[in-house]
């Protein structure tokens, strides 16, 4: 398996290497800057965020985010989170942002972890192993056969198919057990999750993308992919909102090159890339929007 990332600098060369696996969007001619996202708000009619480095950095909030969201409501703007945020069930995600000062209704909260539900809506039945931390059990997973990938090796052999929904307690030895199952027999690996990383207070932390792309790596899977930068996500917002909006009237607001502002891309949105609490904090900006060849519309130290 590819070193594990263990700073920014380190996630973004990661994500460089994984860039064949991601959509595909033209890359832009040139951003501007801002001071902060009430300068460039203005004419769009709806604003997606990305949480994880926008609004808050693991269980911290960041300041001014929350009152920025209201003031966006009160200009008449619809904001929405789309995040890749897909261990824990929407109960539980709005909970953490309602004790983190955030006032988001459930429809205004879009989760990778919904994309994967919507699409095994549409899959033949068949047994499914779960990367998944057991906090919440098999919580909004119960119209599938499926069991908790933990320590039995006999669970790995026991599926049929393998979804890479939370990396919460997920270790090497449980990653050898899932690439031992896949060598003996291949089957389908959807990852309901794409990040490599997030931020946490304590660093980054290891998401289901970087055990994926380490199987697809080794030749075991072609993993399919549900979250940002991928389009289901966006889809699902864009479908709740009425009437649907012009792409061009969209603005997503993120701190990764390789999720959220691709994604943005891919879907013909405008973006704003947050540079102080997230992905790239501390790293040479334009350098990283460089070498990526993603270029964002614009450049906001926070929102």
């Amino acid at each position: 398996m590819s070193p594990a990332p263990t700073s920014g600098a380190a996630a973004f060369e990661s994500y460089l290497g994984v860039r064949h696996r991601l959509p595909g969007a033209a890359p832009g001619a040139g951003f501007g800057r801002a001071a902060d996202l009430g300068e460039i708000a203005g004419p769009f009619d709806v604003v997606l965020f990305d949480a994880y480095g926008v609004l808050n950095v693991g269980e911290t909030p960041i300041l001014g985010a929350a009152a920025r969201i209201q003031a966006l409501r009160q200009a008449g703007k619809r904001v929405m989170v789309v995040s890749n945020s897909a261990g824990y069930p929407k109960r539980a995600m709005l909970a953490r942002y309602d004790r983190l000062g955030f006032d988001f209704a459930a429809n205004e909260v879009v989760t990778s972890r919904e994309a994967l539900l919507a699409r095994l809506g549409h899959e033949p039945a068949r047994r499914w192993g779960l990367m998944l931390g057991p906090a919440y059990g098999l919580s909004e997973f119960e119209g599938i056969e499926a069991r908790l990938l933990c320590d039995r090796a006999a669970d790995y052999d026991w599926a049929e198919g393998f979804l890479l929904v939370g990396s919460d307690g997920w270790s090497a030895a449980r990653q050898g057990r899932l690439r031992d199952a896949l060598r003996r027999r291949p089957r389908p690996v959807l990852v309901g999750n794409p990040d490599i990383v997030a931020p946490r207070e304590a660093g980054l932390s290891l998401e289901p993308g970087h055990f994926a792309h380490a199987l697809a790596d080794a030749g075991l899977a072609e993993p399919e992919f549900f979250g940002k930068p991928f389009p289901a996500i966006f889809g699902l917002a864009l479908d709740r909102l009425e009437p649907r909006p012009d792409p061009r009237r969209v603005l997503m607001v993120g701190d990764t090159l390789h999720t959220d502002i691709l994604g943005a891309r891919a879907m013909g949105f405008a973006s704003a890339l947050v540079t102080d609490h997230g992905a790239l904090a501390g790293e040479d900006v334009v350098r990283a929007i460089d070498r990526s060849g993603i270029v964002p519309d614009w450049v906001i130290p926070h929102i």
